[in-house]
């Protein structure tokens, strides 16, 4: 797969509440920042993407969660990829720049096969990661028909759907009953779709809106092909790990899979140090605290990863000359 991490798009927040899903409680689950949806951009490494996945699960506790999940999805919630199908003039087009595009948003790959009888559509995961849960991997299968249905408004009926996923007996008749043919246990996870169906018009289909925006689609896909300066992935992984005190250079090593020894070599190779990011990052997090929420000094001192609050008044004075107390002051006075 050629990205290393994945864009959790904005229409998530409007899914979980059409769903009656607290998005902060899927967060604390997975293990995840409480602010991460409402972040302007944000991108998840595959792992972390499974782990949304399985916090969702958690809070949901609900076999039929994807089920529930394409009954919710609409066209106007805006997806990069959704719009780049429903632009195609048919489900084939539509699939393969699904295909194409998908690495933008979740660590699958698509493989579409065309042939004589119709299209085959089959999802591969990358190889070097646990097995993905079985609702994402029945959300993504489900959600290939549910597109070629908003695409042509007609209930389209796949010729077969097989997935190595376990699925809940509970559930399986459900599905069944959406999909119009029974999911089947088998090598692979795919889905099938008769000739006509493949190529039945799309009523959604718009040239000159795909001719404008496709440009757009191309430099993102060329931009996750350059890996992010490592200075940004540690800063990343700080901002994630400090809340729960974790802050020592091994502990953010091990969570980018490289010793630390490496870490200080590449840091330096880009003119940046740990101890520098650690800083900063530390920093800019205070100053966020102390000016837009009312936490105490002590209370941020924790989430900063300092073992007491006098520690972090004498870091915070040799930062900014000033005192946590005084910047709070100044951010609250009219």
């Amino acid at each position: 797969m050629p990205s290393a991490s994945y864009a959790l798009d904005s229409t998530w927040r409007p899914l979980l509440k059409d769903l009656g899903v607290s998005a902060p409680n899927v967060l604390r689950r997975a293990g995840l920042p409480g602010d991460l949806l409402t972040r302007p951009s944000v991108r998840l490494a595959a792992r972390d993407f499974h782990r949304f996945w399985e916090g969702l699960d958690a809070e949901c506790e609900d076999p039929l969660l994807p089920l529930r999940l394409n009954r919710v999805i609409r066209s106007e919630q805006f997806s990069p990829v959704l719009f780049a199908a429903l632009c195609s003039p048919d489900l084939q087009v539509a699939a393969q720049r699904v295909a194409r595009y998908k690495a933008l948003v979740a660590p699958i790959r698509l493989d579409v096969e065309p042939h004589s009888s119709g299209l085959t559509i089959r999802l591969v995961w990358r190889d070097d990661l646990p097995p993905p849960p079985s609702s994402l991997v029945t959300t993504e299968l489900l959600f290939i028909v549910t597109l070629a249905r908003m695409g042509t408004r007609e209930p389209i009926t796949p010729a077969r759907v097989t997935t190595t996923a376990r699925l809940a007996p509970a559930a399986a008749s459900h599905f069944t009953e959406y999909l119009g043919v029974t999911i089947r246990h088998g090598h692979a996870h795919e889905v099938e779709f008769h000739r006509e169906d493949a190529t039945r018009p799309f009523l959604t289909s718009n040239d000159a809106l795909w001719s404008t925006f496709e440009p757009h689609l191309r430099r993102r896909l060329t931009e996750i092909d350059t890996p992010a300066p490592l200075a940004d992935r540690v800063r990343a992984v700080l901002l994630e790990a400090l809340p729960s005190g974790a802050s020592e250079i091994g502990t953010i090593a091990r969570r980018l899979a490289i010793s630390p020894r490496s870490l200080q070599r590449q840091l330096e190779a880009e003119g940046a140090s740990y101890r520098t990011i650690l800083r900063d990052t530390r920093r800019a997090l205070a100053e966020h605290y102390l000016r837009d929420t009312t936490m105490p000094p002590a209370e941020i001192a924790l989430l900063l990863g300092f073992e007491e609050p006098h520690s972090f008044h004498r870091a915070f004075r040799a930062w900014t000359g000033r005192t946590p107390d005084g910047v709070r002051r100044e951010a609250t006075r009219p």
